[in-house]
């Protein structure tokens, strides 16, 4: 009975001794397998960093402002009688806008066209009777001076008469009218707001430091949110000879071609000056940058071997110093080199020295001036 138990016993523990021994061969054959096994390659997308002119500007806001803009005014005290203009309407110089009633002046003038006529008749019989001798010079004088003052007078009232027209001093577009039929309107008020609208000026302000780039003649850009869809052009015409003590900015002064009449006086508008001379930059995309509080980097592709002589691409991450942005592309002054090869999409799946596989099959499209259809 006791044999039996014996061996039993050495059984039980030839079989845990066997198990044991397969486990350990397993844990050291799945320690060997770790030792040679490789990591998965992380697919990413990229592009070779190429040196590009990019042109130089310089940018501001500014205001929108008529060549021509005046606020139309009534030169004598009257009552309105007539208003020939819509609120709105085109007009062409020399339009009639308004008639002030004119009644007075009309009965004043036919009684100074009399008293020119009498005067006139008297210093025509002056001159005959001072011919022969019958009038001395000084009442000849004395009608002269007569025909002069009756004429005078009627030309005085003519003056009046034409001035009660207002007319329109140049051709533009008119505002809204501010005054109504049978009004008495007093001298100098406002009567309808006149704009010449194409071409326009545009007013902005630049730092004095970027006066040594400034020239007439460059060319501006200009765009505005109430016509999203362009961009107008013009050229600068005037610079400020005097830079404001306060702001240390000089006002600059463009004219632009307003040819749809879409932009307005008063307007806001974001300005662009173009330099004459480009500048060479290496620039990538915005989607090539891990941002971070401790310094913006970049994953450059680069090819090594591994112990076993096998080329393998790996990501090895680069920190930068960055420049302007432009649309989709922003430029890189230190960390990388022309030719370089850098990571565009899959960034978050990186990490320094992870190898990858590039896939530029689906690659978005980028632009220096992207024009987003839902902007």
């Amino acid at each position: 009975m006791v044999i039996r138990y014996v061996v039993t016993i050495l059984g039980l523990l030839l079989l845990i001794g066997a198990l044991a021994g397969l486990k350990v061969t397993q844990f050291q054959a799945m320690a060997e397998a770790g030792k040679t096994m490789k990591p998965p390659a992380e697919v990413v997308s990229s592009t070779l960093i190429k040196r590009e002119q990019w042109e130089q500007t310089l940018r501001s806001v500014g205001t929108l402002e008529a060549v021509r803009g005046v606020t139309v005014t009534a030169d004598f005290s009257g009552r309105v009688d007539e208003i020939l203009f819509t609120s709105g309407s085109e007009v062409q110089k020399g339009a009639l806008l308004l008639q002030q009633n004119i009644d007075a002046e009309k009965a004043q003038l036919r009684a100074a066209e009399a008293s020119l006529a009498l005067a006139k008749a008297n210093l025509m019989r002056s001159k005959e009777l001072l011919a022969k001798s019958v009038v001395s010079q000084s009442q000849y004088d004395a009608s002269d001076a007569e025909y002069k003052s009756a004429q005078a007078q009627v030309e005085n009232l003519q003056v009046t008469m034409a001035k009660k027209s207002v007319k329109a001093p140049f051709s533009g577009r008119l505002g809204i009218r501010k005054v109504n039929l049978g009004q008495d309107i007093q001298k100098g008020e406002a009567i309808v707001t006149l704009q010449t609208t194409n071409p326009l000026l545009v007013n902005f302000n630049l730092p004095q430091q970027n006066l040594k780039d400034l020239q007439l003649g460059l060319e501006v850009r200009i765009k505005t949110d109430a016509v999203p869809d362009r961009i107008y052009t013009g050229t600068v015409t005037a610079i400020n000879p005097e830079v404001n003590t306060h702001s240390r900015n000089v006002l600059v002064q463009a004219k632009l071609n307003n040819d749809d009449e879409k932009l307005l006086p008063g307007m806001f508008a974001v300005v662009t000056v173009a330099m004459p001379e480009q500048r060479s930059v290496l620039s990538i995309p915005l989607t090539a940058v891990r941002y971070a509080t401790f310094g913006d980097s970049v994953f450059v592709l680069e090819e090594s071997e591994d112990d076993n002589g096998e080329k393998t691409l790996k990501a090895t991450q680069q920190f930068v110093q960055l420049g302007e942005a432009r649309g989709d592309f922003i430029e890189v002054l230190e960390g990388v080199q022309e030719g370089d090869v850098v990571a565009t999409a899959g960034l978050f799946k990186l990490r320094n020295g992870a190898p990858v596989a590039v896939n530029n099959a689906v690659v978005p499209t980028f632009e220096r001036d992207p024009t987003p259809a839902n902007r």
